[in-house]
């Protein structure tokens, strides 16, 4: 399997599978194991991973949509899926060793992520002394190991401190077990505790080298424009994709039930109404506007990457916020047709609560935070230099 469309069709049969365990995957607050083995068997996990691994090395394009296909049926399932993919793009840009200690012992093996920094380190000989609580790692539990923020010196040429990554394995931290949220509760997004592991210099990258093409796996891959690309527009590309495929999902789903939607005091037939048809129209050409804008942003990065092209400031500064406002519109759009759902739709055994929920959970996440983005954009916009402060 190595295109985009084999990925669609294979994901469309293990779709109904995977919705079935949404119930289940809020129960256990983490993603079922069964999902993941499905999603293991058709590759999906590896869509990022190079192909000198065996890896599928997808376009971001047709990564972004396979994510939003998955998240129609199960957003918590997709939420820590697409990290465990992105963080493959992210180990493929560091060092040569590192791949080896990872994808050397199992070419399978997957990566979370807690990459606030913060972690706390001292520097010793070859490396450093890792320890902290490091949260927010979605799909820990079904990964080996775990990329891990923290702020160091940097090299001569920029010596100022600023964001690095560690990558450590499984067996060098615990997993604290408190993901209890009311949204994305099958993500299993829990922290992750590290006391004083030691971290070779090898697994350890700067976020700036990550972001300018100096990391020491950049353009290690030849064949593969995905390789010649900075991170983060690839790490963060799953937020965004979630949140669309929760809204074209909460579509469907308003489209059904006004079919046979009756009111209880007067037996009028919903979907007849002009409010709940007018309604449906506008959430659907949100959601229109959303996707184009998104699309164009997959295809622009791609393109940047075949042609080994990194991103200037201004193209930063938009695709870090243009995927928040695309977001903010996805939850206006469920907002909208939620609201005038009923008082059925607020039942647990009923699909459009938990996209309500899981919606508005998309929005949440720092690098979707829309009251964030607008300062950075707009401080963007007026020639102010970014404010350190704003992710």
């Amino acid at each position: 399997m190595t295109s985009s469309s084999q990925l669609i069709s294979a994901l469309q049969d293990i779709l109904p599978t995977i919705a079935a365990n949404a119930d289940k995957a809020e129960s256990l607050r983490m993603t079922p194991p069964e999902n993941i083995a499905l999603l293991k068997q058709i590759k999906f996990l590896r869509a990022f991973q190079p192909k000198a691994w065996g890896g599928l090395e997808l376009s971001l394009p047709e990564f972004a949509e396979a994510v939003a296909t998955l998240a129609g049926a199960c957003a918590s399932t997709a939420w820590a899926a697409s990290l465990l993919c992105t963080h493959s793009h992210q180990l493929g840009l560091f060092s040569k060793q590192a791949q080896e200690d990872v994808w050397g012992q199992d070419p399978e093996a997957t990566i979370s992520s807690s990459i606030a920094p913060f972690g706390k380190t001292t520097e010793v000989e070859g490396g450093v002394m890792f320890s902290g609580d490091m949260s927010w790692s979605s799909g820990c539990d079904h990964a080996q190991w775990a990329i891990m923020g923290f702020i160091r010196a940097g090299a001569t040429a920029d010596p100022a401190p600023h964001q690095h990554f560690a990558l450590v394995p499984r067996a060098d931290y615990e997993i604290i077990d408190n993901w209890h949220a009311m949204a994305m509760k099958g993500s299993g997004t829990k922290t992750l505790k590290v006391h004083n592991v030691f971290v070779p210099e090898h697994r350890i990258e700067s976020a700036k080298a990550l972001m300018t093409g100096q990391s020491r796996g950049y353009g290690m891959y030849p064949d593969s424009s995905i390789f010649f690309a900075a991170y983060r527009p690839y790490f963060a590309s799953g937020f965004s994709a979630v949140s669309l495929g929760i809204a074209e999902q909460m579509i469907r789903w308003f489209t059904e039930r006004s079919k046979t939607r009756v009111r209880a005091y007067t037996g009028a037939e919903v979907g007849k109404d002009v409010p709940a048809y007018m309604r449906l129209a506008e959430s659907k050409h949100q959601i229109n506007a959303a996707r184009a804008l998104l699309e164009k942003d997959w295809h622009d990065l791609a393109q940047m990457g075949v042609q080994h092209a990194l991103p200037n400031a201004d193209q930063l500064a938009q695709w870090r916020t243009n995927q928040a406002y695309a977001v903010k519109m996805c939850v206006a759009a469920v907002d909208r047709l939620f609201e005038s759902s009923g008082a059925n739709a607020w039942f647990l055994t009923n699909e459009a609560q938990r996209l309500f929920r899981d919606s508005h959970m998309t929005a949440a996440h720092a690098y979707t935070d829309y009251d964030v983005c607008k300062q950075i954009y707009g401080r963007h916009l007026v020639g102010l230099e970014p404010d350190p402060r704003l992710l």
